[in-house]
């Protein structure tokens, strides 16, 4: 959750079980990592850290307005028109855009595609930062990406089998977003 939100102004208390995500919390800056069951003097200690740090009120004002920005990101579906209907989509169903010209074909999840007359960039400014444009033709769904091959040229092996390439200029951009 917290990598697709595009602003983040708040603090994070991560609460789990397992103590092998420790190291990904504090780089997602969280204030402390607290394991299961938590000690509840633990647990006061980190809240007040937050208060030292921001003002009670303005702490949950800003924490409503993250999770309904979050909420309406999840439940919002794109219209991409094409010739005599529009398709309402979820974003989270696409898996890649690949440009052609100056119309895009959008490969979903369940192996279809469709061609719609809109250029790539439009797509990019659409969906977000769930995605991000590895290579001038190719807008690629973060999570969709399983592999990143670094030889015999450089290319993503995405969730559905599909080979991308990644272009150099935007290599170190998308192992930064990658590795965290």
């Amino acid at each position: 959750m917290l990598n697709t939100l595009k602003y983040r102004s708040f603090d994070i208390i991560i609460t789990t079980a397992y103590d092998n995500y420790a190291i990904k919390a504090f780089r997602q800056h969280a204030i402390d990592y607290l394991l299961k069951p938590i000690d509840s003097d633990d647990l006061k200690e980190a809240v007040n850290r937050i208060r030292e740090n921001k003002g009670q009120n303005l702490l949950g004002a800003e924490l409503k307005s993250v999770f309904s920005e979050w909420a309406h990101q999840k439940s919002k579906k794109l219209a991409l028109p094409m010739a005599g209907k529009t398709l309402y989509v979820d974003p989270s169903e696409i898996i890649y855009c690949k440009a052609d010209g100056n119309y895009t074909e959008v490969f979903f999840g369940n192996g279809k595609k469709e061609v719609l007359s809109k250029r790539i960039k439009d797509f990019e400014k659409m969906l977000g930062s769930t995605f991000f444009r590895v290579h001038n033709s190719y807008l690629t769904k973060l999570s969709s990406i399983k592999e990143f091959v670094n030889q015999d040229g450089q290319y993503l092996i995405l969730e559905d089998g599909t080979n991308v390439p990644v272009s150099r200029a935007k290599k170190s951009e998308l192992l930064k977003i990658l590795n965290g």
